[in-house]
């Protein structure tokens, strides 16, 4: 006898049947069963919030580590539309001074091309790897912009010079405010192998070069890029708990961050709750991300204390250790999705952190109701991300630790797990190496398109399609078995070659 409509209807199971058997539920444990497709990949819209006020274009968000987020990261993703929390474990006048270069452009890149003065006498080294560096009266970006110098000229010098002897004429400038087309228009309308970037009051940001033109032309088309309510970049911009973080706020709210993230890696606690309620007093008009959280509980307190979004995860990060050292967190699907049942009612953004090492992976996490995924692993190790390149067994890579690492915590994390007052520091954290991953204006659009493809299987045209199938109980998933999660990957061949595009 055939299955009736009913039977083949309630296949699978809805997520509150699924997230209510006292099981934490990784990524990988769930799968989705596919839906019907009535439209193209390219048709599905992934425009999203970060927080209350702040709209993204792609839901990616790049985690506030010292070797993840910087002014580079900044820049290149929200030029993509995403956007980077620039991490706090510096000095704030450091951190501020990231926030201000990410959004003193409108270009996907931040060179960091040296400075000199015209009696400066620079070595090689000191161009740091650039083919050009740019003169000033003072040697710094607010002075007067006097020439461009070569690199090729200094190496061809036996003896240290001066640099005013054979640095070049500055050529003339670009607007700061151009944006990638209007730059790279520029340099070709004047017939320009380079030229600088000053400002509107005559500050020397960066150099662009015919190089740079060409290198991100062979990138995916650049997509509508995040930007504020000044027409500039959305930066974000990470704080901890202690009373010098309120001082800190201050320099990157005057620096121009559109979005103040709490770091800290359990968001449930006085210190966060306080700090949340100062800075809306202090500055409502800048979005307050509360975290972290993986239970409705820790979310109902931080969401009363004032948060305009959440961020959800504990102990799932690569190099994270907490789930072992502090036998505390739960698995990210669960989190995600039991922290977005709440959070949906009082229209808080949630941001999936941790545990993301596959577009499927960001699939899971947006369609169990996350808003937009944080990424630290997945980023690292790409050009935009802070550090120099190493070779390591063959392979080109870049340091990547994580900020609960005692490497980390030297530098001042240890606030982050709430041990700076502590006499003896205990490790949450791991330091390794990630592969050189190229550029992310690269990886993430063909990530994007990825995720794309993903949704077209679910049946949802957009990530709010996705949580409208989700909450009407319309998405089905599974429990995968370890033999169902080895059959889902690559498996029976002897041999064989990962290309992801």
């Amino acid at each position: 006898m055939g299955a009736s409509s009913a039977d083949l209807a309630d296949d699978g199971f809805p997520a509150p049947r699924l997230f209510s058997q006292g099981v934490s539920y990784t990524y990988d444990d769930v799968i989705f069963l596919p839906g019907y497709i009535g439209f193209p990949a390219d048709a599905v819209d992934l425009s999203t919030r970060l927080s209350r006020r702040i709209p993204l274009s792609i839901p990616c968000v790049a985690s506030p580590m010292d070797t993840v987020s910087e002014a580079s990261m900044a820049a290149a993703m929200a030029s993509l539309g995403a956007a980077a929390v620039v991490h706090c474990n510096t000095e704030s006048h450091l951190q501020a001074s990231n926030i201000r270069a990410a959004k003193s452009r409108r270009l996907p890149f931040v060179s960091s091309v040296p400075f000199f003065s015209p009696a400066s006498t620079p070595s090689l080294s000191d161009f740091g790897g650039h083919d050009y560096a740019l003169v000033t009266e003072r040697g710094d970006s607010l002075s007067k912009l006097v020439g461009v110098a070569v690199a090729a000229d200094t190496s061809s010098r036996q003896a240290p010079v001066p640099v005013s002897e054979y640095m070049r004429p500055a050529p003339r400038s670009a607007s700061a405010s151009f944006d990638f087309e209007q730059a790279a228009a520029f340099l070709a309308d004047e017939g320009l192998d380079y030229a600088p970037l000053v400002s509107d009051d005559g500050e020397v940001i960066d150099l662009i070069t015919a190089s740079d033109v060409e290198r991100i032309r062979s990138y995916p088309k650049l997509g509508k890029p995040s930007l504020g309510a000044d027409g500039k970049f959305v930066v974000a911009a990470s704080i901890g708990t202690r009373e010098d973080d309120k001082r800190r706020l201050e320099q990157l709210v005057k620096a121009g961050a559109n979005a103040i993230v709490i770091d800290s890696s359990q968001g449930n606690s006085i210190y966060q709750f306080d700090m949340i309620k100062y800075a809306k007093k202090m500055y409502p008009e800048v979005d307050l991300i509360g975290g972290n959280v993986v239970t409705i509980a820790q979310a109902q307190n931080l969401v009363a204390a004032g948060a305009d979004g959440l961020r959800v995860g504990m102990g799932s990060g690569s190099i994270c250790t907490t789930q072992e050292v502090c036998a505390v967190g739960r698995g990210q699907a669960t989190a995600v999705y039991k922290v977005a049942s709440y959070a949906k009612d009082h229209n808080v953004p949630v941001i999936a952190d941790g545990g993301i090492s596959n577009s499927g992976h960001i699939v899971k996490a947006l369609s169990l109701g996350a808003s937009t995924v944080m990424m630290g692993s997945f980023l690292a190790g790409s050009h935009e991300a802070p550090g120099t390149y190493e070779y390591m067994d063959g392979r080109r890579v870049k340091k990547y630790r994580g900020m609960g690492s005692l490497e980390a915590m030297t530098k001042g994390s240890d606030a982050r797990y709430l041990g700076d007052t502590l006499k003896l520091k205990v490790a949450q954290g791991v330091v390794g190496a990630v592969a050189d991953k190229g550029s992310v204006l690269r990886f993430i659009p063909y990530t994007m398109q990825a995720v794309k493809q993903g949704f077209q299987d679910l049946g949802a045209s957009s990530l709010q399609s996705a949580h409208d199938l989700l909450w009407s109980e319309t998405l089905r998933l599974e429990v995968r078995t370890g033999a169902a999660q080895v059959e889902g990957g690559i498996h029976g061949l002897v041999s064989y070659e990962k290309k992801a595009f």
